[in-house]
This record gives C-alpha cells, structure tokens and sequence, in this order.
C-alpha cells in the first residue's frame, strides 16, 4: 500500500498494523478521531515538522483600537506563539526622514572614500541605541487560551485605523493542505500506539477471556504494552525533535 496521504489513509493505515482486518480492532470511530486529533497536537507542539515560522501582515482596524488588542482568531486561529511583532506607519519613509538622508548621504562618502562602510555602520549603531533608549520595543502578550495579542501602549495615540503590524509567529501546519505530514514516521508510530491503547483501555474490563479454540486475551496488557510505547515515542520526539529553547545572550 502506499503511504498515507490523508486523515482516512492514516486511519486505516494505522488499523492494519495492529491487525485489522484480521483481527477485530474494537474502538469506535469517534474514538479513532479524538486520537488522531491528540495525536497531531502533539506533533505540532513538539516537532519541528509540525509547525513553521510565518509573517503575517495585518492592518489595524478601528475595532482592534477599541480593544487594546488583537484577536488572532480572526487573523489566522492556527497560531502557536508569537517571536515578534513589527509596527509599520502607512506613511512609511520618506526623503526627509532621518535614516533616509545618512543612507543617502554615506552613499556618495562610499565611493569617495569618506569611512565608507565603518562610518555607516558606527552610525547606524549609534541611532539603533538613541532609538532604543527615547523609542523603545514595545512589549506584548500572548496567550494560546484567549488568542489574544496585548501590546503595550495606548493604541488611541500611538496607532491608527490603517497602520499596518507584521507578527512574526510559529503556526502549526494543515496536513490537509500539506499531505507530507501524514507520512512522517513518528506521527504514524504515534497514532498507532495511541490507537492500540484506546482499544486496550475499551478491553481493560475483561481479564484472561478464553476465546473459542482456548486462545486468551488480556485488555489490561495491551493497554500496559500501548502506553508504554506511547510514553517512548513521546520521550523520542522531545528530545530528538524538538526545537530547542532560544536563548538571550548579553
């Protein structure tokens, strides 16, 4: 068979390594839903194929003002955190702006020999301390319960209806869209142990039952023997997979 390019294909792909249609895999479809979801939140938040960085533009609107923050849920619900967030004028630069004129005027002392590239960058580090010090960063907040986005400062003076934010955020990836991630191993070993433990918890009820021809089962073992791979599995995916914390140094 080939691999699985969609929820269904994952499904069934996961039901025949635990033996189906051999063996009667006893859950509920419902049930087989509910596992996959866990099982992609899982992926998203712990492995790096799970989830991608993006910019997302979006233009302040009259009711974000009123507000004082930002509903994510109306600009893309798949957000998992936020790294940054750019603040655009609709003005933008111009050629009487500051850093306009040093650009232009270090242009013509590059090719005349006055500092050159030194000069500019000292220059330019220079105006990036000023603006640090009498504009600095705003911060924000961001929580993944509400999906809103708070950003400190009075948004009735600092910002208008128009002006633009550019948020750099981490968002988990549709495998509808992209069909790729149904096949990455992990997921699939993951699923499939999710799926084995659910029909042995759906089992654990009945202890050493003789089937015709004296074979046994036990709902209990499997369940013990599932949640033992799925506990590896997720150990793995941790520590192999995911992206590691960034650090600030200075």
């Amino acid at each position: 068979m080939a691999l699985p390019t969609t929820r269904q294909q994952l499904k069934e792909h996961s039901l025949r390594r635990l033996g189906a249609p051999v063996i009667d895999i006893n859950v509920d479809d419902s049930q087989l839903e509910d596992r996959i979801d866990d099982a992609l939140q899982f992926f998203a938040d712990y492995h790096y194929d799970g989830a991608e960085k993006l910019y997302l533009p979006h233009a302040i609107t009259a009711d974000d003002i009123t507000n004082g923050y930002l509903n994510l849920t109306a600009i893309d619900d798949s957000v998992l955190s936020i790294t940054n967030v750019l603040q655009f004028s609709t003005l933008g630069a111009n050629m009487f702006d500051l850093q306009y004129q040093i650009a232009l005027n270090d242009w013509y002392g590059w090719r005349g020999g006055g500092g050159g590239m030194t000069n500019y960058a000292l220059i330019r580090q220079n105006m990036s301390l000023v603006q640090q010090m009498l504009d600095p960063a705003k911060s924000y907040r961001f929580n993944r319960s509400t999906m809103r986005l708070y950003i400190d400062m009075d948004w009735s003076s600092e910002v208008d209806a128009g002006d633009h934010l550019v948020l750099e955020v981490w968002a988990t990836i549709d495998p509808d869209q992209f069909a790729k991630v149904w096949q990455d191993r992990l997921l699939k070993e993951y699923v499939t142990a999710l799926f084995k433990r659910q029909w042995g918890a759906n089992l654990s009820k009945f202890q050493d039952i003789q089937l015709p021809g004296g074979v046994s089962f036990n709902g209990q073992q499997i369940f013990d023997q599932a949640h033992e791979q799925v506990q590896k599995i997720e150990e793995e995916m941790q520590l192999k997979y995911e992206e590691p914390p960034g650090f600030i140094v200075g």
